[in-house]
């Protein structure tokens, strides 16, 4: 039975139904077209991952062919970084504003423009600048993503949505790692800025023809319009926890991204080759973990924030184990673990966000969550730096810091209602559906 009708920002006609009346054989939400969608926002997240990730395969030839010593070369990440921090902070509001199609086809083809930009500067200092428009384009996928996703699955399904479309961020890794130093040993650095950049561009069109918008939403008892949309996620005291949890998560995955090869290198005299052969293996468990953790929680009636505890709790743990090691090999045993713990807990955090707020800022959240889970990516490098030189290079010291993150994270999450009352899902018809 119709309640009403909407149109999307996307410009898709909506007509509501009574959610009591509408059961799998006519259930729009049902239609297979939302595989599509899924794979092309997983496609235009997989992208800006691999622009991110370019970087630190291609750093060390840019420095030489731009004259930028290594203790400087940080500081590309850095803008980089900063504009991304950014972009996730403020592009969910474009988000509900005008639709996700439009900001996914923006993102993609804003930063494979600049990627391309970047692939011809000759100056240190333009190149920065430019790795900010990168970081500030690719951040602004993240919260479109999640919203067109959210729209096509009901939440007790994200699960596995949600962990397909964030196994792009640990397949964006393997993507510029393996492809990179190729490019760059026939034919230079340059070559791949300009290769993944003119992809992006494309993908970024082919999302514009192809995506829309999906027919589930979600309202809340105590959503209001306008200038008020800050105060509602600010008074959503689950969204507030899920934030922290997740800083704590981010705090333990890319801390020790940042800092195992080193740590591995200077503490117990691990071979660069063979750190990274085990740094590799620890990355490479996310593209199969995040699918399977989501489907898992699927089967368990949509739970998210058990398996999230019990993810970052073992994460936490293995993080300590991690620091009792000192072989190579014993390492190599870990690694898969660590990696399962390190990436697992995100599709289901990712997944709990469409729950807790209503869909009309559910862009806002998405993008505001994520700039805070990446704050702790951020500070953590500092932190671990500043314990690994205070304990004269402890490797024991630097990962129970490391660790402190998932474990505050787990228990931060007991506290999460991941069902508060005041959701309601609807399921929409597109035309004459």
């Amino acid at each position: 039975m119709s309640r009403g009708n909407d149109a999307s920002p996307d410009g898709i006609h909506m007509i509501t139904l009574d959610p009591a009346r509408v059961g799998n054989a006519v259930d729009p939400s049902k239609r297979p077209y939302r595989w599509i969608a899924l794979m092309l926002c997983w496609l235009a997240f997989t992208m800006t991952s691999v622009d991110r990730s370019t970087w630190g395969p291609a750093s060390v030839f840019v420095g030489e062919d731009l004259g930028v010593p290594l203790a400087s070369l940080g500081l590309f990440a850095t803008f980089y970084y900063i504009g991304y921090v950014v972009s996730n902070a403020g592009s969910g509001f474009l988000t509900d504003k005008v639709g996700g199609r439009l900001l996914i086809s923006l993102s993609l083809m804003g930063a494979g423009a600049s990627m391309m930009f970047f692939g011809s500067t000759t100056s240190p200092a333009i190149g920065m600048a430019i790795q900010a428009v990168i970081g500030l384009f690719a951040g602004a996928e993240y919260a479109a993503g999640i919203k067109l996703i959210s729209s096509w699955f009901r939440p007790e399904e994200l699960g596995k949505a949600m962990g397909i479309y964030t196994s792009a961020t640990s397949l964006g890794v393997v993507v510029a790692n393996t492809a990179v130093p190729y490019m760059i040993q026939h034919y230079s650095w340059h070559a791949s800025y300009l290769l993944f950049g003119g992809i992006s561009i494309v993908a970024g069109v082919v999302c514009y023809l192809i995506l829309r918008p999906g027919p589930v939403v979600s309202k809340t008892t105590h959503h209001a319009e306008g200038r008020s949309v800050l105060r509602e996620l600010a008074r959503n005291k689950n969204l507030l926890l899920l934030a922290l949890a997740g800083f704590g998560g981010f705090w333990g995955t890319y801390g020790f991204i940042t800092w195992s090869n080193a740590l591995m290198i200077k503490g117990h005299g691990i071979d660069p080759v063979v750190a990274g052969g085990i740094v590799a293996l620890y990355a490479a468990l996310g593209v199969l973990g995040k699918p399977l953790i989501g489907w898992i929680a699927d089967k368990f009636n949509g739970a998210r924030r058990v398996p999230a505890m019990v993810v970052l709790g073992g994460f936490s743990v293995m993080l300590v184990v991690f620091g009792l090691l000192d072989n190579a090999v014993a390492f190599f045993i870990a690694a898969p673990l660590l990696g399962l713990g390190a990436y697992c807990y995100l599709p289901l955090i990712v997944a709990l966000v469409p729950r807790l707020v209503s869909s009309s800022v559910l862009g806002t959240a998405a993008g505001m969550t994520n700039a805070m889970w990446q704050i702790g990516s951020v500070l953590v490098p500092l932190a671990v730096g500043a314990v690994f030189a205070a304990t004269n290079n402890s490797f024991m010291a630097a990962l129970i810091t490391l660790a402190a993150g998932p474990f505050l994270g787990m228990i931060i999450m007991y506290f999460v209602n991941e069902r508060p009352d005041d959701v309601e899902i609807i399921v929409k018809a597109e035309g004459k559906a």
